[in-house]
């Protein structure tokens, strides 16, 4: 009896305390997000938080200044829908097969195939279905090139999830790739030429943020089990280190001259903004090299907008660059 009455007043003791002053429950690790059934973890998996990414339709398109008339908004919202939907259909086959591996990392367990609110088989049926309609509809309501472009993209990001994602180097490319598509399908909907400095510039800004994604998992996951991406313990944090530096510096250099190249056209425009654009530009590569820096550069959407800094440096330069192009 004299060794049990310390914890019967301490048990006593705590079921008496203010509500306030008692401890809380421990974590049972529940997911943080209620289950919504089915339909709503089939729209988790597809990302909507990364649909974002593909506003880089408009790129090649408000580059060239034909972006306000019908015929592009129609176009261009309907490229958006379909490439949306090409990047649901891999998400959706991705996250049904690595469900194992994303059951054991701390944050991608919680994802719903993973959890099991939505089966592996509706994840596979229902992202077979999305790959197989998408270009179909761009084939039928768009163009050839556009569907051959989102084709192309099922094809690489699928390989991707089978193997190129566990090949050094192939990997980033891909990734990249998939961004310098999105920027393309844009013009070629609309039948716009692409310029070899757009392409420069989008393609190593987007190897940029991959990388520096891929820097921050490194970092984020050192020393931790459970990691799912298995290149990032053959990569170095210094070489993941060289290659966002090398990409920010190679996109930096194709945009000034970009901006610095007239093209024949004379300056007819209040103030030079093509030029002062450089500024705005490399004042964003900078604030987001800071996040890379830190190792906490992770989803590129994400990065933009939770900085208020880089939000306004973003809003600054995009006014500028359209200026540059209505020449005012």
């Amino acid at each position: 009896m004299t060794e049990t009455a310390p914890l019967t007043s301490a048990a006593r003791t705590r079921d008496t305390a203010p509500p306030e002053q008692r401890t809380p429950p421990r974590s049972t690790g529940t997911p943080p997000h209620r289950s919504t059934g089915l339909l709503g973890g089939l729209l988790r998996t597809a990302r909507p938080k990364q649909w974002v990414k593909n506003v880089l339709v408009v790129a090649a398109p408000a580059a060239a200044g034909e972006l306000f008339s019908v015929r592009a908004l129609t176009q261009l919202a309907l490229v958006f829908a379909l490439f949306t939907a090409c990047a649901a259909a891999v998400y959706l086959i991705n996250d049904a097969r690595d469900a194992e591996a994303d059951r054991a990392h701390p944050t991608k367990r919680h994802r719903p195939v993973a959890a099991g609110q939505v089966p592996v088989p509706v994840a596979h049926a229902v992202g077979g279905a999305l790959a197989v309609l998408a270009p179909a509809a761009a084939a039928w309501l768009s163009s050839p090139q556009v569907a051959a472009v989102l084709v192309a993209y099922l094809a690489m990001q699928l390989a991707y999830c089978v193997s190129l994602k566990h090949v050094l180097v192939v990997d980033l490319v891909v990734v990249t790739t998939g961004f310098l598509m999105r920027a393309m399908v844009g013009g070629l909907a609309l039948g716009i030429p692409l310029s070899r400095w757009f392409l420069i510039t989008t393609g190593f800004g987007a190897l940029f943020m991959v990388s520096a994604k891929r820097y921050s998992e490194a970092v984020q996951m050192a020393g931790r089990a459970g990691a799912t991406r298995a290149l990032l313990t053959e990569y170095t944090t210094g070489y993941l280190r060289f290659v966002w530096q090398l990409a920010a510096g190679v996109a930096v250099l194709g945009y000034c001259l970009w901006a610095l190249e007239e093209g024949g056209v004379p300056h007819t425009s209040v103030l030079p903004w093509r030029q002062l654009s450089v500024v705005a530009f490399i004042l964003a590569i900078l604030r987001y090299a800071v996040f890379a820096d830190r190792g906490t550069a992770g989803e590129p959407e994400e990065v933009v907008l939770r900085d208020r800094a880089l939000a306004l440096i973003g809003v600054v330069w995009l006014a500028m660059y359209g200026l540059a192009v209505a020449n005012w």
